[in-house]
C-alpha cells in the first residue's frame, strides 16, 4: 500500500507531465504501432485497391452498355425513328449510317454493330376503298441473334415506320401526327406522392454504413485486444505505476481512433473522387462531400462509444483466448443495425423502422450515415440521434472509466462486471 509521501509524488509526478500530455504519449504510442503493423498496412491497401477497382470496372462496364444499330444511307430517315423508339423504352442504342447494305453487312461481322436495318419494300394492295400501302417493316441482319430489348426497340420503329406510310398514302402530313401522339400523354395526380429517390445517393448512403460497420468491427475488438495484451505482458501494471488508469484508457481511444479515421478517410477520398471523376457517382460534388464529412463524423462519434465499450470489456479478462465472451455483445449492436439497414432501405428508403432505430445510440452510428445519404432522414432526427448519442458516450466516459480503473490490474480468472462497478 504506497505511503502518503508516495502518493504526493505520483500527484506531482502526475502535475508535472500534465494530463494532456499523457494523453499525448499514450495516443503516440498506439498510434506508431498501427501504423507500423503490417496487417494494417495490408489492410489499408488492399480497401483503396478494392474501391478503386470496383469504381473504375463498374464505369468500363457502364461504357459499353449501349447497343449499336446500323442503318444505310439510303434508308437514314429511319435512324430518328430509332432513336425515338429507343428512348420511349428507355433503352441505350447509338444509330450508325453506313453507304450501303454490304458495308453495314461487314460492320456486323466485325462486331462493330449489333445489327443491320433495311427498309423492306411496302406492298400495294386493294381494298374497298381504293388503292393502299402495307408497311413492308424492317428486315434485320445480326450477327446471331438480335435480344429481346432491340428487338422491342426495332418493332416499335417499324409500326412508326407503317404508320407514316399509311398517313403519307391517303394524303395526310405524318409530320404533323407525329407531334399530336408526341405531345398526348398522360397526367397523374397522386394524393400521397412519394419523394424521388436518387439511385446514387442510395448506393452512397449504404457505402457510407458498410465501411463504418467494417471498420467498427476491426477496430473495435483492437482496442480489446491491446488492453489484454498489456494485462498478458504486465506492462500495465508499469504503465499505471506513472499515469492514471483514465489517462490509459482514454490515450488508447484515441490513439486507436485516429489511426481507424485515417484509414476510413483515405478510403472515401479515393472513391468519391474516383466516383466523381468518372461520372458514376451521379451527384453534385457537394451533395457527395457533404454525406462523406457526416458519415466521418458519425464514425468519430460511433468509435468512441464502441472503443470505450470494448476498452471497459478487455480490462474485465487476462487472455485473448477469452476475448469473445466480453465483446460479442459490441460485435451485435454492430451487426444488427447493418444487417437491417441494407436488408430494408434499397426497398423502403423511407421506412419508419430504420428511422427510429437510427436513432438509438448503439444503432445510431451504422444507420444514421445511410439513412443520411439516402436523403431521408429530417434535421430534427439527426440533431437528436447526436444529441442522445453524445449523453450516451458521457455515460459511458464514467461506467467504462470505472469497470477499466477497478479491473485492468487484477489478472486470473475473468473480473465479473459486477465487481469491476464496484469501487476499489
Amino acid at each position: 500500500m504506497p505511503t502518503v509521501n508516495e502518493g504526493a509524488e505520483r500527484d506531482e509526478r502526475d502535475g508535472e507531465l500534465g494530463a494532456g500530455r499523457v494523453l499525448r504519449l499514450v495516443a503516440g504510442r498506439e498510434i506508431g504501432t498501427r501504423l507500423r503493423s503490417r496487417a494494417f498496412q495490408i489492410t489499408t491497401a488492399l480497401f483503396v485497391v478494392a474501391i478503386a477497382a470496383s469504381v473504375l470496372v463498374t464505369t468500363a462496364v457502364g461504357g459499353s452498355s449501349a447497343q449499336r444499330v446500323g442503318v444505310t444511307a439510303v434508308d437514314g430517315t429511319q435512324a430518328a425513328a430509332i432513336g425515338a423508339a429507343a428512348r420511349s423504352l428507355d433503352a441505350d442504342v447509338e444509330v450508325r449510317t453506313y453507304a450501303d447494305a454490304a458495308a453495314g453487312r461487314q460492320a456486323v461481322l466485325d462486331g462493330d454493330i449489333d445489327a443491320l436495318v433495311l427498309v423492306a419494300p411496302a406492298a400495294a394492295e386493294v381494298g374497298a376503298g381504293g388503292v393502299g400501302a402495307t408497311g413492308g417493316g424492317y428486315r434485320v441482319v445480326v450477327d446471331s441473334d438480335l435480344g429481346d430489348s432491340l428487338t422491342s426497340v426495332l418493332t416499335v420503329a417499324a409500326r412508326q415506320a407503317a404508320l407514316e406510310g399509311q398517313i403519307s398514302a391517303l394524303g395526310g402530313d405524318p409530320a404533323t401526327v407525329g407531334r399530336a401522339v408526341a405531345s398526348a400523354g398522360v397526367a397523374v395526380t397522386a394524393l400521397r406522392p412519394q419523394p424521388e429517390r436518387d439511385a446514387a445517393r442510395l448506393v452512397l448512403g449504404l457505402l457510407a454504413g458498410g465501411l463504418i460497420y467494417i471498420s467498427l468491427l476491426i477496430f473495435g475488438p483492437v482496442v480489446a485486444q491491446s488492453v489484454i495484451e498489456e494485462k498478458t505482458s504486465r506492462v500495465v501494471e508499469l504503465l499505471l505505476a506513472v499515469i492514471r488508469p483514465w489517462q490509459l484508457m482514454a490515450g488508447k481511444v484515441v490513439g486507436i481512433g485516429v489511426v481507424a479515421l485515417g484509414q476510413l478517410v483515405l478510403i472515401g477520398v479515393v472513391g468519391v473522387g474516383l466516383g466523381l471523376a468518372t461520372g458514376e457517382l451521379d451527384i453534385p460534388a457537394g451533395v457527395a462531400v457533404g454525406s462523406v464529412a457526416l458519415a466521418l463524423l458519425w464514425y468519430l462519434v460511433g468509435f468512441t462509444m464502441y472503443a470505450l465499450m470494448f476498452a471497459a470489456a478487455g480490462a474485465l479478462v487476462s487472455r485473448q483466448e477469452d476475448a469473445g465472451g466480453v465483446t460479442a455483445p459490441m460485435i451485435a449492436t454492430i451487426l444488427i443495425p447493418y444487417v437491417l439497414g441494407i436488408s430494408v432501405l434499397p426497398s423502403s428508403p423511407d421506412s419508419g423502422l430504420i428511422l427510429t432505430l437510427a436513432i438509438i445510440p448503439l444503432f445510431a452510428p451504422i444507420l444514421m450515415p445511410m439513412v443520411i445519404g439516402i436523403g431521408s432522414a429530417a434535421v430534427w432526427q439527426v440533431l437528436l440521434a447526436l444529441a442522445l448519442t453524445l449523453a450516451w458516450i458521457a455515460v459511458l466516459v464514467w461506467l467504462a472509466g470505472r469497470v477499466y480503473g477497478n479491473a485492468v490490474k487484477r489478472s486470473g480468472t475473468r473480473v465479473a462486471l459486477r465487481d469491476a462497478l464496484r469501487a476499489a
